[in-house]
């Protein structure tokens, strides 16, 4: 289960305490750290379907952030937080960079730039089995104007190519970094399967360098502080898109109205119910959510409550219905009622 962050949030420098001091965490007893001990924030960066989320996941151990083969799934910056005796890397994940199209794209985009903004360093995630692009030049263009922050080269998805064609990818990645960012490059650059588990402590080996000495920003245990509606809200998402046509992707949005206990039910056999609104832009997405005589979104509503069950750790009633919300992506009252 994700538990729900009790601690202090989004520490800037100036608010980190002296090294060896007692941090206060409201609940939990004063702990002391290692000399040395370090923590920052870090966040991923690539095009969409880049492996950002895939890393996240394995980097924390759990999923905390929506994982699918679709491009633009990722529209929150969920935070994980990686717990280690020497350090504490908490994870941003951000929406993929890319040249948006429509309001909601350019939103996502300028949500990216405010959390590079406020991060300590930043993982440019660039898949192993696509040559370098326009995107990951764009990209690489606009992480250069991040003057003195320390970006890392992620080569992601290392096990879907052989070793020859990985060295090439590296080779290319590291003259990307040298185009972009001048003589120095990337701090790093370094190859990585988050499926497999090939080189994810490495990353995060790297990762935790470029933090600054800093006592633990979060209470131990804590995996991550996204508030567990929206959390709920990312399952259900990721469950309606598999298997569905590409047009779907950037067209739905999922909002938890309630998550309220089940009056009458016995202590000891709780019941969460979890009243839920799926958004789609036309007739014809409904109809695709939906499937022949509901079935479909049966299969939604089975898929995603293992993970909210997991999450919320109780058994839950998921109710789900599906609403059209005519061009939400284009109109700024809607997207503010859908939370962008």
């Amino acid at each position: 289960m994700a538990s729900r962050n009790t601690g202090p949030k989004d520490q800037g420098r100036g608010d980190r305490r002296q090294e060896g001091t007692p941090i206060q965490v409201p609940g939990l007893l004063p702990t002391q750290w290692p000399e040395g001990y370090r923590a920052g924030f870090t966040s991923f960066v690539g095009r969409p379907n880049a492996g950002k989320s895939t890393l996240t996941n394995a980097l924390v151990g759990q999923k905390v952030a929506i994982t699918s083969a679709k491009p633009q799934t990722t529209r929150h910056t969920i935070r994980g937080i990686v717990h280690r005796d020497d350090a504490q890397l908490v994870l941003v994940d951000t929406p993929g960079l890319h040249r948006p199209r429509t309001l909601l794209g350019q939103r996502l985009n300028d949500l990216v730039a405010e959390t590079l903004s406020e991060v300590d360093a930043i993982g440019f995630c660039i898949p192993a089995n696509e040559k370098i692009g326009p995107g990951d030049r764009f990209i690489a263009t606009q992480l250069a104007q991040l003057q003195r922050k320390p970006i890392v080269a992620i080569v992601t998805k290392a096990d879907l190519v052989d070793r020859s064609d990985l060295a090439r990818q590296l080779v290319a990645v590291e003259a990307l970094g040298t185009e972009t960012l001048g003589a120095g490059g990337w701090a790093a650059v370094v190859p990585v399967s988050a499926t497999k588990d090939f080189q994810v402590q490495a990353v995060a080996d790297i990762l935790v360098q470029q933090m600054p000495v800093s006592p633990p920003l979060y209470p131990d245990g804590e995996l991550t502080d996204e508030p567990e509606a929206v959390m709920v809200a990312e399952l259900i998402r990721e469950a309606a898109l598999e298997g569905v046509r590409d047009e779907l992707p950037h067209s739905l949005a999922v909002v938890v109205e309630e998550i309220v206990p089940r009056e009458g039910r016995p202590e000891d056999n709780p019941l969460l119910d979890v009243r839920v609104n799926l958004y789609v832009e036309r007739s014809s997405q409904k109809a695709i959510i939906i499937g022949r005589g509901g079935a479909r979104l049966r299969e939604v509503g089975t898929r995603a409550r293992k993970g909210i069950e997991a999450l919320l750790g109780t058994r839950v009633y998921l109710d789900l219905h599906v609403k059209i919300a005519k061009d939400w992506q284009r109109d700024p009252k809607q997207l503010g009622r859908l939370g962008f």
